[in-house]
């Protein structure tokens, strides 16, 4: 798998709570686990931008409540810093459910999608509506 940036702040910690920003049911997701996630021993799991996660859907159509899936993180509020010297920040915290190999279970994404997540995933950005 491959880094976008090392130096990007790290903005969703576990217990988050995320929009889901696609058409797969679900509306309100809250993350549990970062994949991939190196730290010291009991230090909390920290997600950013185009990191797959593991989230509980908390509100969303009855039969994918209280189920664990796999989602990318699309849209972070927290303001990181790209490689070319700008600064990039977006008004919610917002995901997308994804299978095991990356691919994306809804057919359509809600609002525009990172350019890191385009990089790392471009099933994912090739259902989104814009890429900023």
């Amino acid at each position: 798998m491959k880094a976008i940036n090392a130096n990007a702040t790290k903005g969703l910690t576990q217990k988050t709570r995320c929009i889901c920003a696609d058409n797969s049911g679900a509306k309100i997701v809250e993350i549990i686990t970062v994949f991939h996630f190196k730290s010291r021993k009991k230090m909390a799991q920290k997600a950013g931008i185009a990191d797959m996660v593991n989230v509980v859907v908390k509100k969303g159509k009855p039969e994918i409540r209280k189920k664990v899936e796999r989602a990318v993180v699309i849209r972070v509020k927290k303001e990181y810093r790209r490689r070319d010297g700008t600064r990039i920040k977006f008004e919610d915290n917002a995901v997308v459910l994804v299978d095991d190999k990356g691919l994306p279970k809804a057919s359509e994404i809600k609002g525009v999608v990172a350019k890191e997540v385009g990089e790392r995933w471009p099933k994912v950005a090739g259902i989104a509506q814009g890429i900023v």
